[in-house]
């Protein structure tokens, strides 16, 4: 998936570079609203279809909110700390890490909210993130614990690093892992948004 996506991302700058303009594709570039809200639409009916899973996280009370908040919050500082490092203003540096690991979301949304520039760095920030997940999951399942797989996944604990999961982990992080995954996607439009408006 993370390769498709990335074969995806050289393909349209090429196209962009060397393509003809075609109507379907200016259709689609001129619609990115359409488009961003088709994608929220598919996190809703994804997290629908998790079927018993709030009965599933009763019995962890308010502590199932716990990995979530710590997700947002370490992914906002490490945000803060690349903004520095970049010569960013640190809230812009916080909308880019605010993606979570939704790279196509992230991506489109401050492309709309402040350009291509700053779009193509939170689509290929949270591109990386996703990828980095595939690999530090089994390693950190072996020498930290199985909770902690969570936090590189973001908010692709719920889909396409729950495979990861499943493998590496327990039931019981698998199910965290789907609710982290729900809460985070859903968190992601309002966080970047959050950021860009203080930003700016």
């Amino acid at each position: 998936m993370a390769l498709l996506a990335l074969f995806c991302l050289v393909a349209g700058v090429l196209w962009g570079v060397f393509g003809p303009d075609l109507a379907p594709v200016e259709l689609l570039v001129n619609n990115a609203d359409l488009v961003l809200n088709l994608l929220m639409l598919l996190v809703g009916v994804s997290v629908g279809m998790h079927r018993g899973l709030l009965d599933r996280l009763r019995q962890y009370h308010i502590k199932v909110l716990i990995i979530p908040f710590g997700v947002v919050a370490g992914s906002i500082l490490g945000g803060f700390a690349a903004g520095l490092l970049l010569g960013l203003p640190i809230w812009k540096g916080a909308a880019v890490a605010s993606g979570l690991g939704w790279y196509s979301l992230g991506g489109v949304m401050l492309t709309e909210l402040a350009g291509p520039t700053l779009g193509g760095m939170a689509f290929l920030s949270n591109l990386m993130r996703e990828l980095l997940s595939f690999f530090s999951i089994p390693w950190i399942s072996r020498h930290l614990n199985y909770p902690a797989c969570i936090a590189p996944a973001g908010a692709t604990s719920e889909d396409t690093t729950l495979s990861m999961m499943v493998r590496y982990t327990d039931e019981e992080t698998v199910v965290l892992s789907v609710f982290n995954g729900a809460l985070c996607s859903a968190l992601v439009p309002v966080l970047i948004r959050l950021c860009w408006a203080v930003a700016g």
